[in-house]
């Protein structure tokens, strides 16, 4: 009996040892079943000193396999890693897809096969949480745009296939690399966005660029002590070929050129006259530069994830509506947008119809903030401008009449056709929840600014009928321009629904590779970069 005692007692101590080794009787799988379980049941879980993060897609992946573990060869984990540095590329941060802790633990294994269970558990569920959230950011982003703008209305949910399917699809694949370039879809704009990332690290990695002392405005042939460090700041940037010898004092025609160059891709008037708005822009920091194009990547990313082959997209920080057509930019024009204190929302939606010959319906914050003022100084004032009053019921009220005394008078104010309408000959309807839609405006001057944010938050086109080509071709445009002249109000819609984006982009780069900034008339930036800097939060949808 004794004897039989202690074989036991050995048996038990051997057993904890094994347990502590990680194979009492459990292989990899039967660990990874009770992480997963640890995980499904608590909503928390650590391993290799670092969090889980996906609470579903990883569960499901497991227990797809039936526990067993997901990674079965050093290829898969090198070219994980390999993507997760290369994230640095698309402007995410690699340590919030374990970076560090994989590479120490990978820098141990010669072979999976050799690790003991417990290890294996543990390497293969860091693995799999990594390429969940690496995924998750590549096709969504990494930053809620949700959080920062309570208009935004594009979905970030998982659609499609099962994404514990996608996963795994995704490890077992041939090249990871060619994988993600097939199920993430890229436009244009973003692959452009990630050279321009490159280019702009490697002059911040060379030393940046000098900047230009302030002083008197420089005319094109005049002369200032300030033309050399000019010359040198436009040629970091490329806006200036490195000239043959270094430049003295006089600011030459080549030089104007450069400038005017550079205020071209900078929102500026490209007069070649450095003033100080000109200067300001010379002497943005590169780092600030990095973070709009970073921003940028960041946005292409919330809204490029399943891009259509044909739609329009205002960019309200850049003041330009496009027409994108299979990947390309086909058609662009100049556009005026709300004023910082009456925004225009960032939202997308369906154009439906066109108006030729609007009337006007005054919004309410516009007659309120802006018509009412200019009423009670000039009784005249809704005459000059052929506005009608109607009140509750829709009759018609004598605007000399009107009682205009209290804040917010209950009438209805409608301005009639005609070439002094707030919305020009025709506006593009896209119903939405801001009464927002795109149109023509008599107010043509205001294009010609650097800075167009005039609006009280619609869309004023340069070119509306040009616009109206893209969407009915030559023959709708014949059509509509009969229309406009017969000053009747007429209403057409379009054969097909158009999808529009309203964005906010800091940049732009084109197909030629060169890069544009503007200026963050919103001063939304901020908010974006702060919130890709921030660590790791795991969305619902993991």
């Amino acid at each position: 009996m004794r004897k039989l005692t202690d074989v036991t007692r050995a048996a038990v101590i051997a057993g904890c040892l094994l347990w502590h080794a990680g194979v009492l009787g459990q292989g990899a799988a039967d660990l990874i079943r009770t992480q997963v379980e640890e995980l499904r049941v608590g909503g928390r879980l650590e391993v290799l000193g670092q969090a889980i993060a996906s609470r579903d897609v990883l569960p499901r992946v497991y227990e797809n396999r039936e526990f067993a573990p997901a990674w079965a060869s050093l290829r898969q984990v090198d070219e994980l890693l390999q993507m997760v540095d290369q994230s640095y590329l698309e402007g995410l941060d690699p340590s919030d897809y374990h970076s560090a802790a994989l590479h120490a633990f990978r820098a141990t294994v010669t072979e999976l096969g050799a690790l003991a269970a417990n290890e294996r558990a543990a390497f293969d569920i860091l693995l799999t949480d990594s390429i969940i959230r690496l995924g998750y950011h590549l096709r969504y982003g990494k930053v809620d745009p949700s959080a920062l703008d309570p208009n935004w209305n594009q979905s970030r949910a998982l659609t499609g296939e099962d994404a514990a399917v996608t996963i795994q699809k995704a490890i077992d694949s041939p090249s990871l690399h060619e994988f993600a370039a097939r199920v993430i879809p890229r436009v244009f704009l973003y692959e452009r966005f990630k050279t321009a990332l490159a280019q702009y690290r490697a002059i911040e990695a060379s030393g940046g660029w000098p900047s230009v002392p302030a002083g008197p405005t420089l005319q094109p042939g005049g002369a200032d002590e300030r033309v050399p460090a000019l010359a040198a700041r436009l040629v970091v940037t490329g806006d200036l070929v490195t000239p043959a010898a270094p430049y003295g004092t006089q600011y030459d025609e080549p030089l104007a050129a450069a400038v005017r160059r550079f205020q071209a891709r900078h929102g500026l008037s490209a007069d070649g006259v450095v003033g100080p708005a000109t200067v300001a822009a010379l002497n943005v920091p590169v780092a600030a530069r990095i973070d709009q194009l970073r921003a940028s990547l960041e946005r292409a990313r919330q809204v490029f994830y399943d891009p259509e082959s044909d739609f329009l997209v205002v960019n309200v920080a850049g003041f330009q509506l496009y027409h994108v057509r299979r990947g390309e930019i086909v058609w662009r024009t100049r556009v005026q947008v709300g004023q910082p204190y009456r925004q225009t929302p960032i939202f997308r939606a369906e154009m439906t119809y066109l108006v030729v010959n609007p009337t006007w319906t005054v919004p309410p914050t516009v007659f309120r903030n802006d018509i009412l003022p200019a009423v009670r100084r000039n009784p005249a004032y809704l005459a000059s401008r052929h506005i009608d009053v109607f009140d509750s019921r829709g009759a018609a009220v004598d605007p000399a009449t009107a009682d205009w005394s209290a804040r917010n008078p209950p009438y209805r104010l409608v301005q009639r056709p005609g070439v002094d309408n707030a919305l020009g000959r025709i506006k593009f309807m896209f119903p939405n929840e801001h009464s927002v839609y795109l149109h023509d405006t008599p107010s043509r001057d205001l294009f010609s600014r650097d800075s167009r944010a005039f609006s009280s938050g619609c869309i004023r086109v340069e070119n509306p009928f040009e616009l109206v080509a893209q969407l009915l071709g030559e023959r709708g445009r014949a059509r509509l321009d009969a229309a406009v002249a017969s000053g009747r109000t007429e209403t057409v819609f379009l054969d097909k629904p158009m999808p529009i984006m309203l964005l906010y982009w800091t940049a732009e780069v084109d197909a030629t590779g060169r890069v544009s900034f503007f200026p963050d008339v919103y001063q939304r930036d901020a908010a974006v970069i702060a919130a890709l800097a921030q660590p790791f939060r795991a969305p619902a949808a993991l």
